[in-house]
């Protein structure tokens, strides 16, 4: 369970933030002090996994003081500072020292929860060790890589030849094979390993906010910053930036990544320094980079960059064999994790569905479905009953290629409105295929239909179609691919793709 130190001399923000932060799915443990002596012995003693530390402490020592001391004793603890007054230069002082992150009495308890979780996560990325192993034990923690297939041996044997050496890794598979566990295994092993380990989803970030916490921004750059902010490339100097969808960087920040892997230099947005670092970048990605560049939509200079060593992650599918090993790892894992000191194993008609599912989200997904049959199960042994019903009836968890029968293809300058938002003959369709998911298919039936219209209305452009959706253009990218819409002359849905 994780543990979080609160540092405050008020005893209200103690229990504020304890109740507070029992709310959260996966409640840490929480201790509490109101000064710096007490604060570092307790850092030595409880081994914090975050830190909420006030600035303005008793006894004439500040907060400022004792983020130099816990990062003395742990420099991968993420330290979020608290700030009861207004003044911007003791929070950029805070977030220059190392500082995770800094809030604003009165706490807004919702926003520091998730704060406190993201934090969390970085701890885990970077302290964690990932075990690569062929066989886990039952003393195992975290999560570690499993596999004894000969594709993912050539992985594990790839990343013990390239994780000393200073060169980008561009990890390339399917969403939920592992990319983030080969990120942190390239970390723990290389020589960068004491030094900070970040890690940024370009595509959970629109683009201006993108480029705002990779390269940080001057106070007054932009509508909202009244602060100057320290952005990740600055706050991991040293050590290892993991970059996560890869593909969804806009164009400005593409250049500006490349410009740093060119000489590890950039400047803040809206400003006009030079600073320079010392970052080394592990990127990943689900997406065709080379059919992105030939679209335009990808600078080939900086794939070259990024690729500097590839590691190509294989989907479960094809490597059936480590199936039932990840079964039982995820067993041991999930069952401490679950208090089930009771559960014994899992039947073979169980294992023999399991082995035979398809598994389209892949060493994600299997972990998702043993987690799922554990929580159903009521007795020492999981067996078929206990397995989530798409699993259960070996079908995937939809059927998206049978609703690849709905086609659109209408030219962009027609007046056509192009395909029916009319759900009847759709849903007459499912009910005689008997389907069992008919609530999403129509939900991504009627997603396919909004996306093709707008993306029809604004003549392709995805920019304009991601203002009028209100997602973010990563997004619309993704259901152009998901939806197999053709931009090139015509918005249209292409068969068979999902």
């Amino acid at each position: 369970m994780a543990r979080v130190l609160v540092v405050d001399d008020d005893r209200s923000v103690h229990l504020m933030v304890k109740r507070s932060l029992e709310k959260m799915p996966n409640a840490p443990t929480v201790e509490s002090c109101g000064d710096a002596s007490a604060a570092v012995s307790l850092v030595r003693s409880f081994a914090p996994d975050c830190v909420l530390l006030d600035v303005m402490l008793p006894g004439g020592v500040t907060g400022l003081d004792i983020l130099r001391d816990i990062q003395q004793i742990d420099s991968k603890i993420p330290i979020i500072m608290i700030t009861g007054g207004g003044d911007s230069s003791t929070a950029i002082e805070a977030m220059q020292l190392g500082a995770y992150d800094y809030v604003n009495k009165p706490l807004d308890l919702p926003a520091l929860n998730a704060l406190v979780e993201r934090a969390l996560e970085t701890r885990r990325m970077a302290s964690v060790p990932v075990a690569i192993e062929t066989a886990p034990t039952t003393e195992q923690q975290g999560d570690s890589f499993v596999g004894r297939s000969p594709q993912m041996l050539e992985v594990f044997k790839t990343i013990g030849r390239v994780a000393k050496q200073n060169v980008p890794v561009l990890i390339r598979g399917e969403s939920g094979t592992g990319k983030e566990l080969v990120a942190r295994s390239l970390y723990q092993h290389s020589e960068r390993v004491g030094m900070p380990f970040l890690a940024v989803n370009c595509a959970a970030l629109p683009d201006t906010l993108l480029e705002s916490e990779l390269f940080g921004h001057e106070k007054g750059s932009f509508t909202g910053a009244d602060r100057k902010r320290i952005g990740k490339f600055e706050q991991c100097n040293g050590g290892t930036l993991f970059l996560d969808e890869v593909g969804d960087m806009s164009g400005i920040v593409q250049g500006k990544v490349l410009r740093l892997l060119q000489d590890q230099t950039f400047e803040r947005v809206g400003g006009n320094e030079t600073i320079q670092t010392d970052v080394r970048i592990i990127s990943a990605t689900n997406r065709p980079l080379e059919d992105m560049v030939e679209a335009g939509q990808f600078r080939e200079d900086l794939l070259y960059r990024l690729n500097g060593v590839m590691v190509q992650l294989p989907p479960l599918r094809e490597r059936q064999g480590d199936v039932a090993l990840l079964i039982q790892h995820y067993l041991n894992q999930l069952a401490r994790e679950l208090h089930r000191s009771n559960l014994e194993g899992i039947s073979p008609e169980a294992l023999q569905i399991l082995q035979a599912h398809d598994w389209p989200g892949n060493v994600r997904e299997l972990q998702a479905v043993v987690r799922r049959a554990l929580l159903n199960t009521t007795g020492p042994v999981v067996v078929p009953d206990f397995l989530p019903p798409e699993v259960r009836k070996g079908k995937p968890r939809s059927n998206s290629r049978t609703q690849n029968t709905i086609k659109a293809t209408t030219t962009v300058a027609a007046t056509s409105t192009g395909p029916s938002p009319d759900l009847k003959p759709f849903i007459d369709e499912r009910l005689t295929s008997e389907s069992t998911n008919l609530y999403a298919e129509a939900i991504g039936f009627m997603e396919r239909y909004v996306m093709t219209r707008v993306l029809q209305e604004t003549g392709g452009n995805q920019t304009r179609a991601s203002e009028i959706l209100g997602i973010t253009r990563g997004k619309v990218r993704d259901r152009v691919k998901q939806f197999g819409i053709n931009l090139d002359r015509t918005v249209e849905i292409a068969s068979g793709n999902e």
